[in-house]
């Protein structure tokens, strides 16, 4: 895919702070900032509105019962 390129404004802390990250992970700005822009949410979809780290844990927990039982959990210890 042809790549577009664009002129940002940026902080320079914020620069900074991209590069030492990028460092640690052994990639580049672009890279980054085109990873950020990717994982956008587009439309209303509560799912989609979710970081993409909480979006993967969707459904690990499946048994409704321990979500209730928690639930209730909760109720009884903070009284809410």
């Amino acid at each position: 895919m042809a790549k577009l390129r664009k002129n940002l404004s940026l902080d320079p802390e914020a620069v900074a702070r991209g590069e030492r990250y990028c460092k640690l992970h052994e990639t580049n700005l672009s890279q980054l900032v085109n990873r950020f822009l990717s994982s956008l949410p587009l439309n209303d979809n509560p799912r989609t509105r979710l970081t993409p780290a909480v979006s993967r844990l969707i459904g690990l927990v499946s048994d409704q019962n321990a979500l209730e039982h928690y639930r209730q959990h909760l109720v009884e210890k903070y009284g809410r």
